[in-house]
């Protein structure tokens, strides 16, 4: 496999702090490149041999405004079995409900923008429904939970300019997790 050619923008970067735009259909070409390079570049992060030929760091999940595109896409790789993924590709996306549980990712969340450690939880849903478009314009609706799910809203974040560490309590930074169920 060839490693795309993409840039990951760095946390620092206000372009990160901005509302994505909707997306209008069809796509053009470039979007639709975009959509599969980052697709790619996830699945390669998570491959070992591919991780260790590029120094790459494992990544579950990729916004369009990460790349410095403001569109309201976002892409999500799940490794669901060893060498098996399954591609989310989310557009114009729209949370239509969550579940009342709370979890949050023990170890921290990470993310391809935020190049150092950080230190806390981000309370996330254990399970949503999300409304959304797929490459074709084509709107669907998906149920997700758990990991799946925190990475969702991660990526759905990014499309409204926040960043995880926006939400880490800086005071308290394992605020409530006795009321919040760690995976």
């Amino acid at each position: 496999m060839k490693l795309p050619d993409i840039v990951i923008l760095d946390e620092k970067d206000k372009r990160l702090h901005t509302v994505s735009d909707e997306v209008t259909f069809p796509l053009s070409k470039q979007d639709r490149e975009m959509i599969h390079d980052m697709l790619l570049y996830l699945k390669m992060s998570q491959i070992e041999e591919e991780r260790a030929k590029y120094d790459l760091r494992a990544g579950m999940g990729l916004s369009a405004v990460q790349l410095g595109v403001l569109k309201r896409i976002f892409v999500v790789v799940d490794e669901y079995e060893e060498g098996k993924f399954k591609n989310y590709v989310v557009i114009n996306p729209k949370i239509k409900s969550f579940s009342e549980e709370l979890i949050y990712v023990g170890e921290g969340e990470g993310c391809l923008s935020v190049n150092r450690e950080t230190t806390g939880i981000v309370p996330r849903h254990a399970r949503m429904t999300v409304e959304a478009q797929d490459e074709n314009g084509k709107t669907y609706e998906i149920r997700v939970r758990e990991d799946i799910s925190i990475a969702f809203q991660h990526e759905i974040d990014h499309l409204n300019g926040i960043l995880f560490t926006d939400r880490i309590d800086p005071k308290n930074p394992f605020k409530n997790a006795d009321k919040m169920r760690e995976i």
